[in-house]
């Protein structure tokens, strides 16, 4: 036991440089980066796209859209949603989603309406522009994944997804 403690008041030594690379290659760091990469190019497209009105274009073209404004693209309903019930589809504080609602709403994507069913909620929904901006979106998205297919081979694509899918419990949404 004595052996143990003298031991254990030693200074930690750094490992080896030979085992240290896992920490730049590790599965959750990979996934991270392909994530950035894959939200970045969608946004990029975004940015090209005629479709998208200008003032929206500009935005993204000069790094004013971030992959978090993407989460109202992602998780608002197309019938709308209370502010709470966004943020928790999209796993974000009532507080950071009011935010982004509020930029958003800046930017013409959406606007708050009162809610049919409660009189004191309101309903954050998407405006004409916000509508055009979700189609700007799934083009995209479609074009991003095409590309990544064309990187990596169809079949490493269609085994990822599989993976991916079954990783995330099968659930799509999350």
């Amino acid at each position: 036991m004595a052996d143990f403690l003298a031991d254990s008041k030693a200074p930690l030594q750094p490992p080896p440089p030979a085992e240290d690379g896992w920490r730049q290659t590790h599965l959750g760091r990979l996934l991270g980066h392909a994530m950035r990469r894959f939200d970045a190019r969608v946004l990029e497209l975004m940015a090209h796209d005629v479709e998208v009105p200008l003032a929206l274009s500009n935005l993204a073209a000069r790094d004013q859209v971030t992959a978090a404004h993407v989460h109202i693209t992602r998780h608002l309903a197309l019938t709308g949603d209370r502010l709470t019930d966004l943020a928790q589809r999209a796993g974000m504080t009532k507080q950071a989603m009011a935010a982004l609602v509020d930029q958003c709403e800046a930017w013409g994507l959406v606007t708050r309406e009162a809610d049919p069913r409660d009189a004191r909620a309101r309903r954050v929904c998407f405006t004409p522009t916000g509508l055009a901006w979700l189609q700007a979106f799934r083009a995209a998205v479609a074009q991003a994944e095409a590309e990544f297919r064309a990187e990596v081979g169809h079949d490493v694509a269609t085994v990822v997804a599989i993976g991916l899918e079954a990783y995330a419990g099968g659930d799509a949404s999350a």
